[in-house]
């Protein structure tokens, strides 16, 4: 048997206690309506005020019509009580008990945690107007002992529109939470697939272009260009089931699995990219430790990634790549360079949108490091980042 939780427990708790306030109105206006006082008014209409009230508060949430709005619940209940207020005779010998007070405050912390922004205010005043007219039933109007009365009830509106407004201002901070922790998972995630899979993408595209041209005249060599597709499409379609497996898993183990890379990393990568028309050298000096921080290591990997992707993209007549990887004063400096003219066959929809090297500024930045891009002396492009490198 399940033992309830201490959330139902305060709920149960707090309807009981008003439903019990409730039947205490009910028995005040059943002695008004004796004998002792014949001019009081008939018990009826505290039953409809009550019954108004408690549907408006109780109705549970997932029975609610859709015409039973926020607004309406707050604002009808309201209604009902100030008409009954307004409409006693002389204003007095009408009694209120403590359930219509519960039930005013309770649409009140409705009202302004839960109606519209436009809403909330007019919602609210009407709540705050009909419990403030509560004693003019009974002591009649301006009376002093009326002031008392309403001085008490503005001390109760405070504590529970203070109370509403609290627990609004946190809903609307975990919803920006929420909303800028899954604007971070997108980018991340998009950061991933351009920095992967479209690496891998391109150089089957441009793998194929060669294959292509071989094949009329040289195809007893086409068998190596093949067998790098073949890499370069498995690669692809690994790193893209990495990023599924992190759209589906929560927790550390998506972590593990998110596809980054590090400095023994680049050498497979300048290796992979090396083709029969262009020769690529990684030069790494000895300085250069191997227990630099892993998000450093990672994010050089992407420099290295995509300088390599756009060299594809832009600089196809690329004959000759440099990447090195250097100890620049206890920091790390990754370079790479091109002697390409820019010359390229892939297609308009290949090149890219231009995202590339502003998402990779972005990382290198955020590292507390430098990224620069641009033409060499001559003739070629320069891609050059310098990390922080602090031990682990």
């Amino acid at each position: 048997m399940k033992s309830a939780s201490p959330r139902g427990c305060a709920r149960s708790f707090a309807v009981g206690l008003l439903l019990v306030a409730c039947v205490v109105d009910v028995l005040f206006a059943g002695v008004d309506g004796t004998s002792i006082v014949p001019t009081a008014p008939p018990v009826w209409p505290t039953l409809v005020v009550l019954f108004v009230g408690l549907a408006a508060v109780l109705w549970p949430a997932g029975r609610r019509p859709r015409w039973l709005t926020p607004q309406v619940r707050t604002g009808v209940p309201a209604l009902v009580s100030a008409l009954y207020s307004l409409g006693s005779p002389a204003f007095k010998e009408n009694l209120f008990g403590p359930g219509e007070v519960l039930i005013l405050l309770c649409l009140l912390f409705v009202a302004v945690r839960h109606c519209p922004p436009r809403w909330a205010w007019g919602c609210g005043a009407l709540d705050v107007g009909a419990l403030l007219l509560l004693p003019v039933r009974l002591l009649g109007p301006l009376d002093v002992a009326v002031l008392g009365y309403m001085l008490g009830g503005l001390v109760l509106v405070g504590m529970f529109a203070g109370l509403a407004v609290y627990l609004r201002t946190m809903d609307y901070r975990r919803t920006l939470a929420v909303s800028e922790t899954r604007r971070s998972e997108r980018l991340a995630i998009a950061a991933d697939l351009h920095d992967f899979v479209a690496h891998h993408v391109t150089g089957i595209l441009v793998q194929t272009q060669v294959a292509r041209m071989m094949a009329r005249t040289r195809p007893q060599e086409l068998d190596p260009v093949l067998a790098g597709i073949e890499r370069a499409a498995t690669e692809a379609l690994a790193s893209m089931r990495r990023t599924v497996g992190v759209l589906r898993d929560t927790g550390d183990e998506a972590t593990d699995r998110r596809p980054v890379g590090d400095l023994a990393g680049i050498a497979e990568l300048t290796d992979g990219f090396a083709s029969p028309v262009q020769q690529v050298t990684l030069l790494r000096d000895p300085a250069v430790r191997d227990d630099l921080p892993h998000e450093v290591q990672a994010a050089a990997f992407r420099v290295v990634q995509e300088a390599l992707t756009n060299i594809r993209r832009h600089a196809a007549d690329a004959s000759h790549i440099e990447v090195h990887l250097r100890d620049d004063a206890g920091r790390l400096e990754v370079s790479v360079a091109d002697d390409g003219r820019g010359g390229t066959q892939l297609p308009v929809a290949a090149h890219g949108g231009g995202f590339g090297l502003v998402g990779l500024k972005e990382r290198v930045s955020a590292l507390g490091g430098e990224l620069r891009a641009g033409p060499r002396g001559g003739t070629g492009w320069h891609v050059r980042a310098v990390f922080p490198a602090g031990r682990r």
